[in-house]
Order: structure tokens, then C-alpha cells, then sequence
């Protein structure tokens, strides 16, 4: 499968949408796919780990960097209707996926809100008491660490982010840089190794709190 779906806002593919069937927070439930997008066929197996991982989503903001057709956003607004997810996303093609797949949700059961963007248009004072992500780490050391430099750093104080990230593909080494990592108010926070599972590894970052 061609990585093209990392780096741009409107996929070569064609747009053949489809409908899969998969079990979200407990749920068995009928969302909409396409081409050109991050796993289109099925729930990838890091985001599968991830969301064994994770906890109950606050009541309160959460992020998912790169939502794809929206596993990860869903997931914690099933879990939880008092979570406001925000979902980022540079495909254009997921996130119209990802708003028919909250209206589809929706209708079914209740829902947090879940705002879908584009990153630039996520408010600059916007803050996070989670994130979770399945990281795009084939985008290349140099533009993922970009990347979690510009979000992670807007958890709140005391707040989680939760990553997965193949070991194979440098899931320690992202950890060492994590944890090395440092702002204006001090450094990022504490990073652990939550649990590992099919070849993937949870990382776990605690923001330190007030």
C-alpha cells in the first residue's frame, strides 16, 4: 500500500467508498472506507494495541493526531459522551470519512462531540487532557518528531498521551526523545513503556501536573 495518505490533502486514488464492519468500545458497528487513506480495510494493528491500552477517556479535551477514518476519536467517544475529541487529519478524504462515521455512530448511540480538522485549522490556544495516537512514524524521524513537538507539548498539565508505535521501527528510540524533550514550562513530562503486544509498544507520557 502506497504511503501517499501521510503526506497529502487530496489522495491519487479513486474515491470508492465501502462499508466494513468492526467493534468499537464494545460496539458492533458499520462505518464507511475509501482508498487512499490510512488502513481503509480494517482497524490497524497498532490502533487495535493502543486502544487495549488506553484508559477511559476524561471528561474533557482529547486529541487523536492523524484519525484516519476515525477508530481512534470514535472509540473515546463511545467510551465516554462527556469527552470532546478533537481529530487531525492532512487526508481530506478521511476526515469527510470520519464525519459520515460520527453521524453514523450517532444514530446508534450516544456520542461525545467530535470535532474533525485539519491540523492548521486547530486553535492555537486549543490545550488537550489526552492524546492518543497512532503516530505516522513512516513520515520519517525528522518531520514525526515536528509533529509531536507541535501537539504534545499542549497537554495540560497532568494530562496523558498515549502512542503506539512499532518496535521495529524505533518505538525506544521515539521514548529517549520524548522523554529528553523540554519547553518553556520545563519538560514534557515523564515517559514509560506502558505494554507491548504484536510486535507494537505503548508509550505512555504524564504531563507534570501544576
Amino acid at each position: 500500500m502506497s504511503d501517499d495518505h501521510y503526506f497529502t490533502a487530496q489522495p491519487a486514488s479513486a474515491d470508492e467508498r465501502r462499508v466494513i464492519s468492526v467493534t468499537l468500545a464494545g460496539h458492533d458497528l458499520d462505518f464507511e472506507t475509501a482508498p487512499g487513506i490510512f488502513s481503509p480495510g480494517r482497524i490497524d494493528g497498532g490502533t487495535a494495541v493502543l486502544l487495549r491500552y488506553v484508559p477511559t477517556p476524561p471528561a474533557g479535551d482529547l486529541l487523536d493526531i492523524g484519525c484516519g477514518w476515525g477508530p481512534i476519536a470514535l472509540t473515546a467517544a463511545l467510551e465516554n459522551p462527556d469527552t470532546r475529541v478533537t481529530a487531525i487529519d492532512v487526508n481530506e478524504r478521511a476526515l469527510d470519512l470520519l464525519r459520515r462515521n460520527v453521524e453514523r455512530a450517532s444514530s446508534r448511540h450516544p456520542l461525545g462531540e467530535v470535532v474533525v480538522s485539519t491540523p492548521g485549522d486547530v486553535p492555537a490556544e486549543a490545550m488537550f487532557d489526552a492524546i492518543w495516537s497512532n503516530p505516522p512514524i513512516r513520515i520519517g524521524k525528522e518531520a514525526l518528531h515536528e509533529l509531536l513537538a507541535t501537539w504534545l507539548p499542549r497537554l495540560r498539565p497532568g494530562g496523558e498521551a498515549h502512542l503506539v508505535v512499532q518496535k521495529n521501527l524505533g518505538a525506544d528510540s521515539l521514548a529517549a526523545w520524548i522523554a529528553a524533550q523540554r519547553d518553556d514550562a520545563g519538560p514534557w513530562g515523564h515517559v514509560e513503556k506502558l505494554g507491548s503486544s504484536k510486535g507494537f509498544r505503548v508509550l505512555r507520557l504524564t504531563r507534570a501536573a501544576a
